[in-house]
């Protein structure tokens, strides 16, 4: 059975109103017995108004039967006319009290809900504040100008963990920055050396296989930290959005890509359909050549990948490949990640391909998602809103 969720709003009224028709019901209980207790009995009161009204009535007895007498048959009259009054009474009065306390109680569910409402403002303007919130835009603040109460101290805590995270982000993007040209600059030192060493004609052939090693590492190492550097430059969002023809950013990676499928003894089928995305050129057209590249490399020879783009998923890339487990699937996506060993690829994956893709999916407001084929290979869909 599902569970209904009611809104903090909607239970606020409701306990209004609650006890608002509690008090009304206990005070039109008590409201009847006082008026109750104040109308006469009607057999005392004709007793005794006709005692005091006819000749001889004061000779008769409470215990003598008035209907044989003119005194008995009106205080008979005057008892019924009494009774029918009290009875008449209390029920106006039960039905005007239930109608008043219907439209109060009415009333009140309306009052509390408008109370309620702006009660809980602040926390609908702090709830709107976090959803607006990204990465790369921490600028937008609640300050609220209520009065000096907890939900202004919950408005003034949430604007002051929002200023702490905008330094935080502002200190990784320096620190991006600077580790980009750190890193980097050693790195491609250290290839040329390599590459100098070896152009000289009298290396040994021990040297030149040490060298060789040391140049793929090398390599290796530049595309990790290339590729940790895109990866951290996603997670902090875009800093701007230009409109992107998804279908010409794929068209122009699967050209690049063509030597590699070629060598790889893999054929690239596509199926483009015009597709345009807001969002980070750059960051689509690494999105794609990863998944290009991936598809490709973690194949088998003769196999195939195939490379759509339409509607709803905006990209699918699928390809032939060894059996991939189903579970293991969603695991990909996470850093450093190459499923099982027969899918560890070649030495020049760092396993931080499809942690891009996914990392730039979000940033664009999409995702990523794989799932394994049931003949084997891989399939990626990544959603981008339009």
């Amino acid at each position: 059975m599902k569970r209904v969720r009611l809104s903090v709003r909607t239970r606020l009224t409701a306990l209004y109103g609650g006890l608002f028709l509690l008090a009304g019901v206990a005070l039109l209980v008590i409201n009847y017995l006082l008026v109750d207790s104040s109308l006469p009995e009607p057999a005392k009161y004709a007793s005794t108004a006709v005692a005091a009204r006819l000749p001889m009535a004061e000779t008769l007895s409470p215990s003598t039967t008035l209907e044989v007498s003119p005194a008995g048959v009106v205080a008979g009259v005057a008892t019924d006319v009494v009774a029918d009054y009290r009875s008449s009474t209390l029920s106006t009065l039960v039905l005007g009290s239930a109608v008043a306390l219907l439209v109060a109680a009415a009333l009140a569910v309306l009052f509390g809900w408008l109370m309620a409402s702006r009660a809980l403002r602040p926390l609908h303007d702090i709830t709107s504040t976090a959803r607006k919130l990204e990465a790369g835009k921490l600028d937008r603040r609640i300050n609220h100008a209520g009065p000096d109460d907890e939900l202004k101290d919950l408005a003034d805590t949430f604007d002051g963990m929002l200023d702490r995270l905008a330094e935080s982000f502002d200190s990784q993007k320096r620190f991006v920055a600077n580790a980009s040209h750190e890193l980097r600059t050693p790195l491609a030192v250290q290839r040329t050396l390599i590459e100098v060493a070896l152009a000289d004609p009298a290396v040994t052939p021990e040297l030149r296989k040490l060298g060789t090693h040391l140049l793929h590492t090398n390599e290796r190492s530049e595309r990790m930290i290339e590729g940790l550097l895109v990866l951290a430059r996603s997670d902090r969002g875009l800093a701007a959005r230009a409109p992107v023809r998804l279908d010409e950013v794929v068209r122009s990676v699967v050209r690049t890509t063509s030597a590699q499928a070629e060598a790889a003894g893999v054929t690239v089928e596509t199926r483009l359909r015009p597709r345009t995305v807001a969002g980070d050129p750059v960051l689509l057209e690494r999105l794609v050549t990863n998944l290009v590249s991936n598809a490709i490399d973690y194949n088998v020879r003769g196999g195939w990948v195939h490379v759509d783009v339409s509607g709803e998923p905006a990209l699918a890339v699928r390809n032939s490949g060894q059996a991939v487990p189903a579970e293991s699937a969603a695991e990909l996506f996470e850093p450093f990640r190459r499923g099982t060993p027969d899918r560890t690829g070649p030495a020049t994956h760092a396993g931080l391909g499809l942690s891009i893709v996914r990392s730039v999916a979000e940033a664009h407001g999409g995702a990523a998602a794989a799932r394994a084929n049931p003949r084997g290979g891989l399939t990626v869909d990544i959603r981008l809103p339009g």
